[in-house]
Formats: structure tokens, C-alpha cells, sequence
């Protein structure tokens, strides 16, 4: 067991490594595997383009309620606590999916996985922020995101190729993986306790909730990360779940078309470290950040108007620096002045709440303009990049050259 009195060097790369891992199968892999299973499910169970962007877009609505609280409640009662109970839950209700046998019950459970997942994300980095500090933050915060990337590309390269055959159906490629997310949650409850850093006299829980909400309410450029978030992320949402379908119905094979957010997934997981490292070498993020912004909004935009292997060339583009864009700037809002690692959940749960609006709001609407032209929704998540790329131009430098 991981002592939370222990100075042993090998205990926070222990807690590092569940860390990722959890973000590896419990948040991507049991969201990412809709995305390339809809076909088969949408045939059983009679769905349209329009139910499918309503289910693949509700843990986003599950994340606008909740997000927040849980970074509340990490501060205030610990991380490992948190991370372990939404594991349990979001194994649970993960695997009731595979039960679902309409619309309306696959959007239920689909909407209470999304309630336990959205709670780890930001205990997790509130973890991170416990035991690492300073420009190691942000290397651990990039291999969380690692973490994430592996398992946004293998679920969506062997759920529905590999995993549906051998299992015998999307229902059982489910049930599989609730039960990995029960063990994470094992693993965190017995395995982990609470610590915040070799040496380090802060606590890192029992922070009284009004206390957290005085202090991270009125900073405004935590404000702007979260829309910086909200745009970004609406973009990169939409598109990977779209994107497969869309290709398909224009005349791709399935597995080339899977293959394309394989690739973008694939190639995100490589580069999120890199570009956290590179943050930390210039020492500005927003100078890393900043062309990442545009690079998407440009990439997503063209996407309907270029064919064959320019769709790989502009999916490699912006997948390249999804996972790292997303981890530097979570880790701006644990170093924005007046947060630190005590208040470091609530003020991500505060960004990742207004990151969910646009998660939420962007796949039903964009693939509602399908109907109208199958190209147009590119259009409307490339605006949504740019509203992300204006609100970040309000959002303070963290970097340690800000000064």
C-alpha cells in the first residue's frame, strides 16, 4: 500500500501510473468505443444521426452538472476518495449500457456514466498537483493525458473490429469494460491514500466548500480557460464523432473511416508529453497554445472540402496536440495566481464545467446541419474553435517567463 506518510520516490510514480491508467480505460475508452459501435447499435436498436449525436453529446450535459461539485468535493474530502466512488459508479453504470434496448435507456445509463466520469478528471489532476510541483506538474499532467490519448486510440481501433466479434456483440464489449473501471476503483480505495508531496506541509484536503467557491469564483481568467475550453473542446467533439459516419456514407470503407480517429487519437497520445515539454522550454504556454487554436479551427474547416489522404494530413495536424493542449492549459488553472494545489480540483472542475457546455451543445447540432448539407456541421465546429481562440487571448500567462 501506497503510505501517505512515505517519502519513497516509487510511490508517486505508483500513483501516476493508476492515474493514467484510469484515464486510459474508465474515461476514454468507455466513452471513445460509442463512436465506432454506433453502426452496429444504431442498426439494433433503430436510432438516428440525430439520437446518436444526443447520446454521444450527454455525458457532456452529465458534466455541466457535476464537474464542479466533484472538484468541490476533492478538495474537500480528497481526491482518492473521489476517484475511487466514480470509478465504482461509472463501472456500473458503464456496463448497463449493454442492457439498453432503446433510445431512451441507452441515453439514461449513457447520462449516469457521464455523472461518475466527469468527477475523476479534475481529482486527478488535483493529484497530480499533490505530488508533483512546479515544471513537473505539467510533464504529469501530460502523461495523464497520455493516458487518455492510449485509450481514445485503442478503443477506438479494436471495439467494434475486435472486440464486438470476439465477444460476441457491442453489449458484451461494454460489460468489459465496466469491469475494468470496478477494478480501478479497488485499486484506489486500498491502494492509494492521500499525500501531498515529499516534504510538503499543505493539506490537500478539508477545504470548506464555501471557502473553495470565494476563492475561485472571481478569478476571471479562469473564466476565459474554461471558454477557451468550451470552444476547443466543442470542436475536437463533434468531429471524432461525426467524422466516422460521415465518411462512410460518402463511400469509405469502415475500416478506413474508424481508421481516421484512430490515427487522430494515435497521434494525440504521442504528442501530449512533447508539447508539455515544450511549454516548459519556452516557459509561455499561450505561445505554445495559441497556434495550436488555430491550426484546428483551419483543419476542422477544411475538412469537407478535401478528399483521401488530405483527411489524414488534417487529422494528424489536429490530433497531434489535442491531449497536450488540454493538459497545459488544465495545468494553467492550477497555476493561475491564488490557486494552487489546495483549491486546484474546484478551479478544473470550475473550467471543465464551462468546457461542457460546448461538449454538450455541439455534436446534436452539428449533425443536425447534416441534413441540410453533410459538410456544414465542420463549419459549425470551426466556429466554435474560433470563440475558443477569442476568449483565449483574455487568459493570463502562467509560464514562468510571464514576468
Amino acid at each position: 500500500m501506497v503510505n501517505s506518510k512515505s517519502n519513497k520516490p516509487n510511490s508517486r510514480w505508483y500513483v501516476l501510473i493508476l492515474a493514467a491508467l484510469t484515464c486510459t480505460f474508465t474515461v476514454a475508452m468507455q466513452q471513445i468505443c460509442m463512436t465506432v459501435l454506433f453502426k452496429e447499435i444504431s442498426e439494433e436498436l433503430g436510432l438516428s444521426l440525430v439520437e446518436i449525436g444526443v447520446i454521444w453529446g450527454i455525458p457532456a450535459l452529465s458534466g455541466l452538472l457535476v464537474v464542479f461539485v466533484g472538484g468541490l468535493l476533492s478538495d474537500r474530502y480528497g481526491a482518492r476518495r473521489v476517484i475511487g466512488i466514480a470509478c465504482l459508479l461509472a463501472g456500473l453504470a458503464g456496463a448497463l449500457r449493454g442492457i439498453a434496448g432503446d433510445f431512451t435507456s441507452l441515453l439514461l445509463f449513457t447520462f449516469l456514466m457521464g455523472l461518475a466520469i466527469w468527477v475523476i478528471p479534475a481529482s486527478v489532476f488535483k493529484t497530480n498537483a499533490a505530488w508533483f510541483s512546479g515544471r513537473p506538474l505539467v510533464i504529469a499532467n501530460g502523461a495523464v493525458a497520455t493516458g487518455m490519448g492510449l485509450g481514445f486510440t485503442v478503443g477506438s481501433l479494436i471495439s467494434a473490429t475486435i472486440l464486438s466479434p470476439l465477444l460476441g456483440g457491442w453489449q458484451n464489449v461494454l460489460f468489459l469494460y465496466g469491469g475494468i473501471s470496478i477494478i480501478a476503483s479497488f485499486l484506489w480505495l486500498f491502494t492509494v491514500r492521500e499525500f501531498a508531496g515529499p516534504g510538503s506541509a499543505v493539506s490537500v484536503s478539508g477545504v470548506p466548500l464555501r471557502q473553495s467557491i470565494s476563492r475561485v469564483f472571481p478569478i476571471k481568467s479562469l473564466w476565459f480557460i474554461g471558454l477557451t475550453l468550451l470552444g476547443y473542446s466543442a470542436c475536437i467533439q463533434g468531429v471524432i464523432g461525426y467524422l466516422p459516419t460521415y465518411l462512410r456514407d460518402i463511400g469509405w470503407t469502415a475500416a478506413s473511416a474508424d481508421g481516421t480517429v484512430a490515427t487522430f487519437n494515435a497521434l494525440s497520445t504521442l504528442g501530449a508529453i512533447p508539447l508539455a515539454l515544450l511549454s516548459n522550454r519556452f516557459g509561455l504556454r499561450k505561445a505554445v497554445l495559441f497556434p495550436v487554436l488555430v491550426v484546428t479551427i483551419l483543419g476542422i474547416a477544411l475538412l469537407p472540402v478535401v478528399h483521401n489522404a488530405m483527411v489524414f494530413v488534417i487529422m494528424i495536424l489536429v490530433g497531434v496536440a489535442r491531449d497536450g493542449f488540454m493538459a497545459v492549459c488544465l495545468t494553467m488553472s492550477t497555476e493561475t495566481k491564488g490557486i494552487g494545489v489546495v483549491y486546484a480540483a474546484t478551479a478544473m472542475g470550475l473550467a471543465q464545467t464551462v468546457l461542457n457546455v460546448g461538449s454538450l451543445i455541439s455534436p446534436p447540432l452539428g449533425n443536425s446541419l447534416a441534413g441540410i448539407n453533410p459538410g456544414f456541421p465542420f463549419f459549425l465546429w470551426a466556429a466554435f474553435g474560433l470563440l475558443g481562440l477569442v476568449a483565449f487571448i483574455f487568459v493570463k500567462e502562467t509560464g514562468w517567463r510571464r514576468k
